[in-house]
């Protein structure tokens, strides 16, 4: 436990994950003297602007009922950097962690030295950690990875892959200072994923956004796209206890009655967008999963801080929407899964956000917001935010709480209100809903 924290110091010491320098030179030539290791196993890659975590999770799932052996890569993470690099569906054990961090660690020496030679950068936070998942799912050998992009996707440090299956979820605005300020410009940086002969997995997309994936599916050559909604998803779905019943179309045949322990729409679809790739990855998207090794690998999905509930009476949930597409979401989902008498938001949103957007959507499904911070450094300053939320709210249904422990006390003081029917929802960050969960007991992802 002491060197994977001081391995975690030595990695934060770096430029944060946000802060990226396009080009994939330095983490390719440190994977050129490692040899390579991501070339050792197939791949799945997924881009988007929502939902990549959950449908790398369950694409993860179904692989592992089907009997593979499994690495996944996402980001961020909720509470230990280790559930960014998972085995089999679990955190990578610290011993593995570190083996792996000290195989790569002198190349990156070298690549750095060399890039400051030249007048360029130190690798980032994340560029280190793809280099250590690449060689840990090399090392422990892996059947197959799940790899989520960190952000866009030509330029996004995973992308030294050529996957088998590329999986796009819908595409919308965010980091809009970096990727673009219009969907066209985003959906163009994330179709870099896209490589020739392989498969692409799209979700439902607007129209621009898809003739875009066209294009690069046409521009590398030799490579399928199929789109929700018209080659596969979601024939039949209703709110059940703890989830929703859910009825796909896969890529080959359908898929009736699965229980799905997640609550919105978009967990539906994004159950389906998995469905399809994993269709894709093992039978070319011409052979249908067995519907009971799906059922199976449905019952044991989980998507900790997606729409989460931590705790009962009151009940608090954690969800973590960062962005309005993501807002929209979780506003549906809250109105169809939850009956709550009153609902107190818990908001602490990243300050690169487009906070007064998020606000405005969630501000129908909220009878009282309580703004506070998380411990990130990119935290949005609670009195900002306030300030901010009284324009949408009105000053009534404003509390200001700097500390997020003194504002999760009053969000639930609030909610229980009117007795026992409230609930809080903390939200605005994976931060944030990381924060509030592991204040709540739940550390275990």
């Amino acid at each position: 436990m002491k060197r994977v924290r001081e391995i975690e110091e030595e990695i934060l010491a770096r430029a944060p994950e946000n802060d990226i320098g396009p080009s994939l030179e330095r983490i390719r030539a440190v994977m050129e003297l490692a040899g390579d290791p991501q070339r050792a196993y197939p791949t799945i890659h997924l881009t988007g602007t929502n939902g990549k975590t959950s449908t790398s999770r369950m694409i993860d799932a179904i692989l592992r009922e089907s009997g593979l052996s499994t690495g996944r890569f996402t980001s961020p993470h909720l509470h230990d950097i280790r559930e960014r690099i998972t085995l089999s569906g679990k955190p990578i054990p610290r011993e593995k962690f570190i083996a792996a961090y000290e195989d790569v660690a002198p190349l990156i020496e070298i690549v750095d030295a060399r890039s400051l030679e030249e007048g360029g950068r130190r690798m980032n936070f994340f560029e280190v950690l793809v280099a250590v998942a690449y060689a840990a799912f090399a090392d422990a050998p892996v059947d197959v990875a799940v790899i989520e992009v960190g952000l866009g996707g030509s330029w996004d440090a995973t992308n030294v892959i050529d996957a088998q299956v590329a999986v796009v979820t819908p595409v919308d605005l965010d980091h809009t200072h970096l990727l673009g300020d219009d969907v066209v410009a985003i959906a163009e940086e994330k179709s870099g994923i896209i490589k020739a002969d392989s498969f692409t997995v799209s979700g439902v997309q607007d129209e621009d956004v898809a003739r875009v994936l066209l294009d690069r599916v046409e521009e590398v050559g030799g490579s399928r796209i199929v789109f929700e909604g018209n080659d596969f998803g979601v024939l039949e779905r209703e709110v059940a206890v703890g989830g929703q019943q859910v009825s796909l179309r896969g890529l080959v045949g359908d898929h009736p009655d699965l229980f799905l322990p997640l609550h919105g729409a978009h967990q539906a679809s994004n159950l389906a967008t998995a469905v399809a790739a994993v269709e894709a990855f093992l039978g070319g998207g011409e052979q249908a999963l067995d519907t009971e090794v799906l059922r199976a690998a449905c019952a044991s999905m989980t998507s900790p801080g997606r729409l989460e509930v931590v705790r009962r009476s009151p009940t608090v949930l954690v969800d973590a929407a960062h962005n309005p597409h993501g807002a929209r979401s979780l506003v549906a989902a809250l109105g169809e899964s939850f009956t709550f008498t009153r609902l107190v938001g818990l908001v602490g949103i990243v300050a690169d956000k487009d906070a007064v957007g998020m606000l405005e959507v969630l501000e129908p499904a909220l009878d009282h917001v309580v703004v506070s911070r998380s411990t990130s450094p990119r935290a949005l300053d609670p009195e900002k935010l306030g300030d901010l939320a009284r324009e949408v709210f009105g000053e009534s249904r404003v509390t200001v709480v700097d500390a997020l422990p003194d504002a999760l006390e009053q969000a639930v003081t609030l909610a229980e209100q009117d007795g026992m029917g409230g609930g809080v929802v903390a939200t605005g960050s994976v931060i944030t809903a990381g924060e509030v969960r592991m204040l709540l007991g739940h550390t275990e992802v």
